[in-house]
């Protein structure tokens, strides 16, 4: 190959080079992941490249800081993204259920099975575990009909948020459910995340978080109007402030006269502006940029409220809440067509923080917000994540309302199933379907194991519960048994939707994975390091996600 390809160029074939080093690679990302799975999980402390600190058990976040560069992991940390995209959850199951599925592979490899074998068992394993799981009503503990009852989302919501913050999910699940139903829309097909929003706050704790029907900006006003009670609202996209001429000009002043009339003539322009401004009826402004001191002054003398919000994403989110349209400069006649209307526009003070709060009432509001109060930073940002999964699952709820037993219920049902069906197989893939329906097994044995109990124990008598056709039987973290997860005050359910999309996520790159039996890298370019950006570009606003 030294012939063949540019010097520098590292070239790796065979089993041992490709497929089993890639193997070992995915099997040491999952092992970092894996603890943090379940309610009991452990938390894992990263601090990426640009020395910022996550404390969280988010597996979405822990493989996205950690900035992986193997290959083969990359190509799970980015079917692990593509859940976190499409479902907002479950993306640990799929970086854990690719370190098992690689792990059992590898054991079918080392006996002198082809890998192309184990690919073609893992796509009918696949198949069916799909199939079971769109079809056969014994893996639905729980349909909601209703999105809209609040009492059904509740309860399916809170175990989602006690995976990621077990102790606060009483507190937590009411108020996700109580903002998705605010601005749910008559077809809830169409409901939009971005309609709901999260404003954290240092101060108190999680159980002072509260739900403002609106949007909370956390600075105050720019003036000293503090106040408006329905009001029309304007936004502008840039600054508040006179258009700039295009070109250079040069005012040549010969006396004090000239200069009082020049001074003069600027401010009966931003006179004007304002004067119309008011005429429309505008009691509300808010701009994207800076705010002069003459046009704060005019709008003083008009009892108008002026608002600066600096991020272009809140800004876009605050015209869909007040039913306004962006206006790009100051100036000329204002179309009724462009304003907005707000109930309440308010300066509150919440701990110590003054926040400026845009009220609407229930049938003109489209946006809701949760305040979260927390101590400490880190600790706000991972309730955010929980908050941001319970929202994520109620956009699932809402195109498909089925949900499967959780706590390892649903794997273990499953794995009896693909067994049952590894034994009527007469290839040599029925051995790749038995380890598939193996691999499923590692999530009751890691909740277990978290909890601190026998994981061998434990499997064993769910096995013996799924047999005896209890279908919903599944680990029990506080005590380290098993009981039916279904018929408790809290019950724990996985969105069926969710868990089969993650499942199909982790089938297909490993199968991708495990097509690999060459290797082939260039030297790396000179230059500075390329940094991945990942994520909305405000998703590390220090004060608004």
């Amino acid at each position: 190959m030294s012939d063949l390809l540019k010097d520098g160029t590292k070239h790796l074939s065979g089993l041992e080079e490709t497929v089993l080093k890639n193997a070992d690679a995915v099997k040491k990302l999952s092992k970092i992941t894996r603890t943090s799975m379940g309610p009991n999980g452990m938390h894992k402390m990263v601090v990426n490249s640009i020395d910022k600190l996550f404390v969280t058990s988010d597996s979405a976040t822990i493989v996205r800081e950690l900035d992986v560069v193997h290959p083969a992991a990359r190509m799970v940390v980015m079917a692990a993204q593509r859940q976190e995209g499409e479902c907002g959850d479950a993306t640990n199951l799929v970086v854990v259920l690719c370190g098992e599925l690689m792990t059992q592979a590898e054991t079918l490899i080392r006996t002198g099975l082809h890998p192309n074998l184990v690919i073609e068992g893992y796509s009918k394993a696949n198949k069916l575990a799909l199939k079971l799981l769109s079809d056969n009503k014994k893996f639905v503990a729980k349909e909601v009909t209703d999105p809209r009852n609040y009492d059904d989302v509740v309860k399916c919501l809170t175990s989602v948020i006690a995976a990621k913050q077990y102790g606060y999910a009483d507190i937590v699940a009411p108020l996700v459910a109580k903002a998705c139903i605010e601005v749910c829309p008559k077809d809830p097909s169409r409901f939009n995340t971005d309609n709901v929003r999260v404003a954290k706050l240092i101060g108190a704790g999680v159980s002072d978080s509260t739900i403002i029907r609106g949007l909370v900006v956390p600075h105050e006003t720019e003036g000293n109007v503090r106040q408006v009670s329905a009001g029309k609202v304007c936004v502008f996209q840039g600054m508040l402030d006179l258009p700039k001429t295009e070109t250079k000009g040069t005012v040549l002043v010969k006396n004090a006269q000239q200069l009082v009339d020049y001074s003069g003539s600027e401010e009966a322009q931003m006179d004007a502006a304002i004067q119309a401004i008011a005429d429309a009826g505008v009691r509300v402004i808010v701009c994207g940029s800076t705010v002069s001191e003459l046009a704060l002054h005019y709008c003083e003398r008009h009892k108008i409220m002026v608002v600066k919000i600096p991020s272009k994403f809140e800004l876009r989110r605050l015209c869909d809440a007040v039913g306004a349209s962006p206006l790009l400069q100051l100036g000329g006649k204002i179309p009724d067509a462009r304003l907005g209307f707000c109930d309440e526009v308010c300066v509150e003070e919440i701990g110590s923080t003054l926040c400026t709060v845009f009220k609407q009432n229930s049938e003109r509001g489209r946006l809701s917000t949760i305040v979260v109060r927390a101590s400490t930073k880190n600790v706000l940002e991972d309730v955010e994540r929980a908050i941001d999964d319970g929202i994520n699952v109620y956009r699932q709820l809402c195109l498909d309302g089925r949900f499967a037993a959780g706590a390892g219920a649903c794997e273990i049902e499953l794995a009896h199933d693909l067994q049952l069906y590894a034994e009527s197989e007469p290839g040599l893939e029925q051995y790749a379907i038995r380890k598939f329906a193996e691999a499923l097994e590692v999530v009751p044995r890691t909740l277990a194991e978290n909890a601190g109990a026998s994981h061998t124990q434990v499997v064993s008598d769910l096995y013996a519960a799924h047999e005896a056709g209890k279908t919903n039987v599944g680990v029990d973290i506080d005590n380290g048994a098993i009981c039916d997860v279904v018929d408790q005050e809290h019950p724990v359910l996985d969105h069926l939707l969710t868990k089969r999309q993650a499942i199909e996520y982790a089938v297909n790159a490993v199968n991708t994975i495990l097509r690999v039996d060459q290797i082939i890298m260039q030297r790396p370019a000179g230059g500075p390091r390329v940094v991945n950006q990942t994520g909305a570009m405000d998703a590390n606003d220090p004060d608004v996600a």
